[in-house]
């Protein structure tokens, strides 16, 4: 069970480690700046977080949280988690080895690569990926470290929103967030509870979530389009599917289109250069997909930067 006791524990354990991960900021904007009709709102700055995205949350507090053997730590990831795991594993002093599809941009292959992990490149998706990556396990008997789907992984995910509520002094009335395997819905909604909605968003061509909740329990789904690398499950999560259930309020798909838009208005009008995935919260209030009140608090999560940025231009 993920609930605010369990994020709780997890703020207090990472707390060990301020030399790791940072307070991000919360930038407060009023709705008018951003085109939007509503009171405010609030953009988490989750993608200037070590490793560059929320990921290093869960990854750190898996490591702390679990004795590593010699052949260290092991996952397969997109990019972010894997990116997430190499930064700690290099703060503990511990081996790394990341599998990664094919999907994922060279860039985060050659931040990996940086942090000292060791890189294997199979598959054409995020499943395939994690496939090959179990049966090494089973080989090398490292610590298995997953990219969303370990409590430690979505508690730690959690404590972003729990700082959330803590920078603005109370809860916003609404946080968008971004999903692919759960993992951060998952540690949000397990905060947030009844106290604020929570709305899911995705791509509509990686409907995880979306699916599961149409078919009453986590189903297959094929996955492509502009976040992919990030937001590339196929399949929900066992625990941000559990937890979406009693505390998630909608699920809106996004086309890529208005993702990419979204992407390159942050940074024209805002300079934050953010990947796609960071992106599907304005996305949704640029097009109406969510339409807030205008008395209103929206909060987003700008979830990761792991990307070219030379795709801006």
């Amino acid at each position: 069970m993920i609930d605010r006791a369990a994020i709780s524990a997890a703020r207090t354990q990472l707390a060990s480690r301020p030399d790791f991960l940072r307070t991000t900021p919360l930038l407060r904007l009023s709705g008018r700046s951003l085109g939007v009709d509503c009171a405010e709102v609030w953009l988490k700055l989750e993608h200037l977080q070590v490793g560059g995205s929320f990921k290093a949350r869960g990854m750190l507090y898996r490591l702390l949280a679990n004795p590593v053997p010699e052949s260290g730590v092991i996952i397969a990831s997109g990019g972010n988690a894997g990116i997430a795991v190499a930064a700690a594993a290099r703060a503990l002093g511990v081996r790394c080895e990341v599998f990664v599809p094919e999907v994922s941009p060279e860039a985060k292959r050659a931040r990996l690569r940086a942090l000292g992990a060791d890189v294997v490149v199979t598959g054409a998706a995020y499943s395939e990926a994690f496939e090959a990556c179990v049966a090494r396990q089973k080989t090398t008997g490292a610590l298995q470290a997953h990219a969303y789907d370990q409590p430690e992984v979505v508690a730690g995910a959690g404590t972003l929103a729990a700082e959330i509520e803590e920078q603005g002094g109370r809860l916003p009335d609404t946080v968008l967030v971004s999903v692919g395997g759960g993992g951060l819905i998952g540690g949000v909604a397990a905060w947030v509870e009844s106290r604020a909605h929570v709305v899911a968003l995705e791509p509509e061509r990686a409907p995880t979530l979306h699916a599961a909740r149409a078919a009453g329990a986590p189903v297959d789904v094929e996955v492509g389009g502009i976040a992919a690398d990030s937001l590339g499950a196929r399949r929900i999560g066992a625990i941000g599917w559990e937890v979406s259930q009693r505390h998630v309020h909608a699920s809106l798909l996004l086309p890529d289109e208005a993702i990419r838009l979204a992407q390159q208005w942050l940074w024209k009008e805002l300079k934050l250069a953010v990947e796609p995935a960071a992106a599907l919260g304005l996305a949704a209030l640029q097009t109406g997909a969510y339409k807030p009140q205008p008395q209103e608090t929206v909060a987003m999560i700008l979830c990761g930067a792991n990307f070219d940025p030379a795709s801006l231009a």
